[in-house]
């Protein structure tokens, strides 16, 4: 039997019965959806400046609140721009969770074809990180279910792991996968609590005139450990870029390692067909791990 969250249909028409109910003066402005909106959330534009972003499941709630009260707090402090909420949409015409308006942010998805420098661009994106990780976290969202406990100990996925590390067993380096992933556990965060974005992927990047333009989707941001937003130096950045994002981000040896271990542990569970069957997806993920491990034997 389908859960209710999988018999909603996030569409155009919910969205413009939505506007309509709630925001009136909005009525008129034409709704599309955008080309990616992501997995957490389904995303519109409404009108030219404007995007709806919604929900699309039960788990996924708690971060309309999160971002609505914390991203006008942080964004001052921060060197790009980040998602402007405008207004916090209820639940109405069979839409059972609260949603967002946002400020719609110009620019590309970042990818390697649409960034003049890709070494520069790694440098933006650390000192961008270095700025968030300085805005003070008292009182900030700590690592839960509202972020999948990103910024927490990485014994939160052991179990996964370790069924990876089985299933992938004569597909990867399952020794050198189980040796990395030991030294991350023994590994902690020693500071105090930092903000972190929790999901820093090339989908959350904009690039506007070759450059990194902006820093969109805090959904899994929270403060804790902040390994987690080191994984853009094996998913994008290689050689040069990844050493110079390195470089500028004063972090110790143990945070790489725990930052390894996080880009492993997803990367595993793509893999092993625990995250779906999408060929080129776990063949992009068993790329990922030989790239991983062969940094962390450097």
């Amino acid at each position: 039997m389908s859960s209710p969250a999988e018999e909603i249909v996030i569409d155009v028409p919910l969205v413009r019965r939505l506007v309509a109910e709630q925001f009136p003066q909005w009525t008129d402005l034409p709704v599309r959806p955008v080309a990616f909106g992501g997995w957490d959330n389904r995303t519109f534009r409404l009108g030219d400046h404007m995007t709806v972003r919604l929900p699309s499941a039960a788990h996924y709630v708690q971060q309309v609140e999160k971002e609505q009260r914390w991203l006008p707090l942080l964004a001052p402090h921060l060197p790009l721009p980040i998602p402007a909420p405008l207004a916090l949409g209820r639940p109405g015409e069979g839409y059972p969770w609260p949603w967002s308006v946002y400020r719609w942010r110009e620019g590309e998805i970042a990818t390697h074809a649409v960034i003049d420098d890709v070494t520069a661009f790694a440098a933006a994106l650390a000192a961008f990180l270095i700025r968030l990780q300085a805005i003070d976290a008292d009182g900030g969202p700590p690592p839960g279910a509202h972020n999948f406990f990103r910024g927490g100990p990485l014994a939160v996925y052991d179990e996964q792991t370790r069924r990876a590390l089985d299933a992938l067993d004569g597909t990867i380096d399952t020794a050198a996968a189980r040796d990395l992933w030991e030294e991350a556990l023994s590994s902690e965060w020693s500071g105090s609590p930092v903000w972190f974005h929790g999901d820093v992927a090339s989908g959350n990047l904009l690039v506007e005139g070759g450059r990194l333009s902006a820093v969109i989707d805090f959904g899994t941001s929270g403060v804790g450990d902040p390994a987690c937003d080191l994984s853009i130096a094996w998913t994008m950045f290689k050689g040069e870029s990844r050493e110079v994002f390195r470089a500028v981000l004063p972090l110790d040896e143990g945070t790489w390692t725990r930052g390894r271990a996080w880009t492993l542990w997803k990367a595993m569970i793509v893999a092993a067909g625990m995250m779906g069957n999408d060929r080129l997806e776990i063949e992009r993920s068993r790329c990922l791990i030989a790239e991983v491990l062969s940094d962390h034997a450097r």
